[in-house]
């Protein structure tokens, strides 16, 4: 949490209350409390994710043992990319209660300042770091109807954005909001291409990137083998495969990075098989 006027009145009664608090990092929670200027009596750990899994016999132990567990992450909810899920599946497997303090939430704020249609929407986490990973999981969103929210690393973003501008296409609206619930807020509405050129100088902070959905589903129009078939028409008769596809995904509204790997993938195929 950076803006601490976010803090609720359930927070600061628990922070105070607790026996024992797993922080993901204890130094940055410390800090929180001297903004907040309250004290705790709390045993404090840690609690990231290098040694969360270790971490969970112990504060299941301390709870079974009578004591008031809290676990707090840093910027966001426990959970959504934070530590704090494998202690909750384990505390459910062990019949253990547990609630759930609602707090900032770097999705749904970003979600709500983009401007983006927020009645259907998905979080699709951390963006693989290697490029052809990154692709990959891209391409599967290609017509992924919601509104789509992904973090990413400020070094990755530019690379990231330049990446959907190519698979989703240039002019797909998206946002990227940075430092969502912390003091120096900063949303940035557009389309792909023109994010993409805003992120080639020095980005900071923490980075959630809103992105409009596919306006054309899945199962609508032809399908992706028709595509292929198309494209390799145009191949015999003297086009590149580049430029076929290319052709082909603008006539009926798809990427061309999506009808060209499909093309490439079906000529593989059919050379293994020759």
């Amino acid at each position: 949490m950076g803006n601490v006027g976010d803090a609720s009145t359930r927070l600061l009664a628990a922070i105070q209350r607790a026996d024992v608090i797993a922080a993901e990092d204890t130094r940055k929670f410390m800090n929180l409390c001297s903004r907040l200027g309250i004290r705790y009596d709390a045993k404090l750990v840690s609690n990231f994710e290098a040694n969360e899994t270790a971490r969970v016999e112990q504060l299941l132990a301390a709870v079974t043992s009578g004591s008031v567990v809290l676990v707090v992450s840093d910027a966001g909810m426990p959970s959504v990319s934070d530590p704090g899920y494998r202690l909750a599946i384990a505390a459910i497997e062990a019949g253990i209660d547990y609630q759930v303090l609602p707090g900032p939430s770097a999705v749904l704020t970003a979600l709500l300042l983009s401007g983006l249609p927020a009645d259907r929407f998905c979080f699709e986490g951390f963006l693989p770091r290697k490029s052809g990973d990154r692709v990959r999981t891209l391409t599967q969103l290609v017509q992924e109807p919601r509104t789509m929210i992904f973090f990413e690393a400020p070094h990755r973003l530019e690379k990231a954005l330049n990446d959907m501008a190519e698979i989703f296409g240039p002019q797909r609206k998206a946002a990227v909001a940075r430092e969502m619930t912390k003091t120096y807020e900063e949303v940035i509405r557009g389309s792909l291409q023109e994010l993409t050129e805003w992120a080639t100088g020095e980005i900071k902070g923490e980075i959630t990137l809103v992105v409009a959905g596919s306006d054309t589903p899945a199962g609508s129009g032809v399908s992706i083998q028709e595509l292929v078939e198309l494209a390799q028409e145009r191949v015999a008769e003297g086009q590149s495969t580049k430029d076929a596809a290319a052709e082909v995904a603008s006539k009926f509204g798809r990427t061309k990075r999506e009808v060209y790997e499909a093309v490439i993938a079906a000529k593989s195929a059919s050379t293994r098989k020759d």
